[in-house]
């Protein structure tokens, strides 16, 4: 970048690359929408105003110019696609970047895995702002492919791209300050360090802030966020495929609160990033909610450019980097041309740049399970109340319930909706196995299972049956990973995620139609809730309340402990 040129493009003594006439800046500082022009020069916004010199001049005739959507918290991985087809999928839709931390392909692959997705991130058209995953694994209670310290995370502050430390998932430990929780802090002393704190108040949620954590997305009652926002957190309202929380978190948006809140996606299906989008459709949905369009702007574009501390993007402004889009009607936010340090990236909703993209061998053998006996999968019950994992549709905590099992061994009730859930580790073929009962999949003959299983990613499976669990296992070592569907012990559906059990490799529209048939699928095996297979993803994650389930055995979130 020559600074002497780009003042001479400001000026107006020069030329510049790009100039759009005749636009409707969306103006994020003053919350109000300018008539003008914009100057682009090797990347980057030279002035705003009268500019008409321009090695190409694109009249706007009066379209919406806004600055491009962040998304400031996702886990790419959630979309089982390749970055590069992420990119493909997301940029049409007005995301120009993303935070995120990686620590799901992290928690198979270790640093291959972040190496994996950088190097992709290099040649797209899209800001991939990574950060230090700070919980490989979550907890102590499961077993994951690989394991990150304080010395991992020094390591990956200083890569290029890095923002800071990832979401601390593990609240306990930080608010008992536990040791080695309390180094990787020290470690990103000066970063940003993401929040993840489901269900904190009072004194807990002041010991978790106190180590600077000032940002969550974990935010799913009102006045538990109410009290995080009073509490100078920074709040992440987050509405992703199975995790719906804009409608009873929007009212906390207001004159007074607008610029300590954003909205994220954190986990968001293919299937849904094709066909409603990324974290533009969560800006939609708000305006038809009621929030004013320009407000619903800002929180995906100013606010999460500032609290990340990225002072060239997210506005409209002399100097920031030119990642631009545009769009006819400010309530339906209609986009049509994406552009990315100044060069137009997507238009109409298609993408223009490079997909290809290959993947390590190394990445491509992940799924290792020690061979698998019938009878390992008996469950048996000698307690007058057992505990139950209900999920709740529409979100990822869940309800812990003692219920009465007949003693003995256990056999799945598909009348009161009682199904075997096991979590099979698949990283190091140790052999650990949880079983557990789980309620709420509605299931009535059958069996699903997957790799995606947050955030070890060990086997994760429900079923009506031994057999058709033990098919579905199977049927995904087969695969080296993905998503199946299991009836009278066969697979009757599948996605194969060969990347580390997680991504894909095929187009995000191959993806789409196999992961859409999936669930179809899914559907005839009874009454199951919407998003199956995220619900299912989550059941192994033991930093969301109440009850969890992982490859060493049933955990008591609460508790924060192996029962």
């Amino acid at each position: 970048m020559s600074l002497p040129d780009l003042i001479a493009v400001g000026r107006g003594a020069k030329p510049a690359d790009l100039v759009l006439k005749n636009a409707r800046i969306i103006n994020v500082f003053t919350s109000n929408i300018e008539k003008n022009s914009v100057a682009v020069y090797n990347g980057r916004i030279a002035g705003i105003g009268d500019y008409t010199e321009g090695h190409q001049v694109i009249d706007l005739k009066g379209a919406y110019l806004s600055p491009g959507f962040i998304n400031g918290h996702i886990h790419i991985e959630s979309s089982m696609l390749h970055p590069a087809q992420y990119a493909r999928t997301v940029v049409p839709h007005g995301v120009t970047s993303i935070c995120t931390d990686l620590h799901e392909i992290t928690n198979v692959a270790g640093l291959d895995g972040i190496r994996f997705v950088m190097g992709c991130a290099r040649n797209l058209p899209l800001d991939i702002f990574f950060q230090a995953a700070s919980c490989v694994p979550a907890t102590h209670m499961e077993t994951s492919g690989a394991a990150i310290g304080a010395l991992e995370i020094k390591k990956l502050l200083k890569w290029k791209n890095n923002i800071g430390l990832g979401e601390m998932m593990n609240y306990p430990g930080v608010i008992n300050a536990v040791p080695s929780v309390i180094d990787e802090i020290t470690a990103a002393s000066g970063h940003v360090i993401a929040g993840h704190a489901p269900g904190l108040r009072g004194k807990q949620l002041n010991a978790y802030m106190a180590v600077g954590i000032y940002s969550d997305h974990e935010n799913s009652e009102l006045e538990e966020s109410r009290e995080k926002l009073s509490r100078g957190l920074c709040l992440m309202i987050r509405e992703g495929t199975s995790e719906k929380n804009l409608e009873e978190l929007l009212c906390l948006v207001t004159d007074k609160t607008w610029h300590r809140c954003m909205f994220v996606v954190d986990d968001r299906s293919c299937a849904d990033l094709l066909g409603d989008g990324d974290v533009d459709a969560v800006v939609r949905k708000a305006i038809r909610l009621g929030l004013d369009p320009i407000r619903a702007v800002q929180l995906v574009t100013l606010n999460p450019a500032e609290y990340f501390r990225l002072p060239d993007l997210g506005r409209i402004a002399p100097g920031s980097r030119a990642n631009l889009i545009t769009f006819n009607n400010l309530e339906k936010i209609d986009i049509n041309m994406v552009f990315f340090n100044g060069k137009l990236t997507a238009r109409g909703g298609k993408y223009i740049g490079k997909v290809a993209g290959k993947t390590p061998a190394r990445l491509l053998k992940t799924v290792n399970v020690k061979p698998l006996a019938p009878g390992r999968l008996v469950l048996k019950i000698n307690q007058d109340l057992f505990p139950v994992i209900e999920i709740i549709p529409g979100q990822i905590v869940t309800m812990k319930k003692m219920v009465k099992i007949p003693k003995g061994t256990f056999h799945p009730d598909t009348g009161k909706d009682l199904l075997k859930a096991v979590v099979i580790e698949r990283h190091k073929a140790t052999g650990n196995m949880g079983i557990g009962v789980v309620k709420g999949f509605g299931l009535k003959s059958g069996a699903i299972a997957s790799t995606v299983a947050h955030d070890s990613h060990n086997i994760v499976a429900v079923g009506t049956s031994d057999a058709d669990i033990l098919a579905a296992v199977r049927a995904i070592e087969e695969m080296q990973g993905g998503l199946v569907v299991c009836q009278n012990g066969k697979a009757i559906a599948r996605l194969p995620l060969p990347i580390c059990g997680l991504l894909s490799p095929d187009p995000a529209e191959k993806v789409s139609v196999q992961f859409e048939a999936l669930e179809k699928k899914a559907a005839t095996l009874g009454r199951l809730p919407p998003a199956p297979f995220a619900l299912l993803s989550f059941i192994a994650l033991p930093v969301i309340p109440e009850l969890r389930l992982t490859d060493l055995g049933i955990v008591d979130v609460v508790q924060f402990k192996l029962i």
